[in-house]
């Protein structure tokens, strides 16, 4: 069995594709797989020579593909040859979207764009069903997106925000915002911001005396120096090297891996490759259809995928500030 891994290797992305190249090497050799790896340089071009070096070493799959422009390139090329790609880099929703009109033989362990919008709304209106909330944003693209989409599922579900806003962001302090908030008879509020925003909103609450749960996406877990009150909500991806058995991390160390970035997803990417090539040939059917209606345990979890190639399960999660760090409570 051959595995083809295709990620950047030299330039600003090579830390990134050594992480690729760390977690496809120890999945590979743990299965006994042989492992092809080529420099995809982050872009049309060399997605496309990738492609074309992964058909020479004859692969039976391929994995990894850090970034859009490669992989939109490479896929047309790889598909003609039949060799389905597992993406554990590219988020772009265009990829699966495209797959059926396409035909591109593509599945990703990456989440979509937009999975985090759809989390920040799944999530929150059932859990804020009761409550008296609040949708605020700081103006740019992805926070509006995010309090957007927030307020759009509330409506649908029949439920109104009793305050909505745009704040002015990096700001030292948000006492008007926070007054607005208190007025409003707001308890719980949703920060389509970054880090600092949002911890600066829940500072001000507390040194008004005013008990206010906030709430924001995976913009929350950057570093900071301001620090949030206990309860506070983010939702998020569980960090992926959480997600691994402390008997997996013991063996990541002795080969001198940490667990960080695209190590355990680009593993997970090439546990299923392994597994789905495996049943494709004990089942002599093609390793796109396997990978189409099965599942496989991997580092990660159990993982399937949809009708298009995304994960057939939204991976973002709620979290809870718990004594200075955010834990996985749903």
């Amino acid at each position: 069995m051959r595995i083809g891994l295709a990620a950047p290797l030299d330039g600003a992305q090579a830390i990134l594709g050594q992480q690729m190249r760390d977690g496809a090497r120890f999945a590979a050799g743990n299965a006994n797989a042989d492992l092809h790896v080529s420099d995809d340089q982050c872009t049309a071009q060399g997605g496309q020579n990738a492609a074309l070096e992964l058909i020479a070493a004859q692969v039976d799959i391929a994995v990894g593909f850090l970034c859009t422009e490669s992989l939109e390139a490479a896929l047309p090329v790889l598909t003609q040859a039949g060799i389905p790609v597992i993406t554990s880099g590219v988020r772009s929703n265009g990829i699966t979207d495209r797959r059926q009109r396409e035909g591109w033989l593509v599945w990703r362990v990456a989440p979509r764009a937009d999975a985090e919008l759809a989390a920040v709304a799944d999530i929150l209106v059932s859990r804020w069903r009761e409550e008296l909330f609040a949708i605020v944003d700081d103006g740019t693209i992805h926070g509006r997106e995010l309090a957007e989409s927030l307020r759009l599922s509330a409506e649908v579900a029949g439920l109104q925000p009793v305050f909505v806003d745009t704040f002015r962001p990096q700001m030292e302090n948000q006492i008007g915002l926070v007054g607005r908030l208190r007025r409003a008879g707001a308890t719980h509020v949703f920060v389509g911001g970054d880090r600092d925003d949002a911890a600066i909103i829940s500072r001000d609450a507390r040194e008004l005396d005013y008990e206010l749960n906030v709430a924001g996406g995976e913009a929350l877990r950057a570093e900071g120096d301001i620090p949030f009150a206990d309860g506070t909500l983010m939702i998020a991806m569980p960090e992926w090297s959480a997600t691994a058995s402390e008997d997996a991390l013991a063996r990541f160390r002795l080969e001198g891996i940490f667990p960080d970035g695209y190590v355990v997803p680009t593993h997970a990417a090439t546990e299923i490759a392994v597994e789905a090539a495996n049943q494709a040939r004990d089942r002599s059917l093609p390793i796109a259809e396997i990978l189409g209606t099965s599942t496989f345990a991997t580092l990660a979890g159990i993982t399937g995928f949809n009708e298009i190639g995304d994960l057939a399960q939204n991976p973002y999660r709620l979290h809870r500030y718990d004594r200075g760090r955010f834990v996985v409570i749903e």
